[in-house]
């Protein structure tokens, strides 16, 4: 089990989106593989996350500025910080 602080409410599918400008982001698969990308404010793109099954998460560290977007399935992300934070 993973602990953090819930830090935001949930977004269903995010396109462009950089999460309340959260630096830590809680990433759950609501669908078969869904594929999350990374962009920077700019439209580069940083990388890719994927999560295979519905249930799968991670937990993603990012720029403020850094934005979410969901091409293939489904996804629900939210602003997470450490316990420590």
């Amino acid at each position: 089990m993973t602990t953090f602080i819930t830090k935001g409410t949930v977004i269903a599918n995010p396109s462009d989106d950089n999460v309340d400008r959260a630096q830590f982001v809680r990433l759950v698969a609501t669908a078969a593989t869904s594929k999350i990308t990374v962009s920077s404010e700019d439209s580069t793109v940083l990388g890719d996350v994927y999560l295979h099954v519905a249930g799968d998460e991670a937990i993603i560290e990012k720029a403020p500025s850094d934005k979410l977007n969901t091409s293939a399935g489904a996804v629900t992300v939210h602003a997470v910080g450490s316990p420590r934070s």
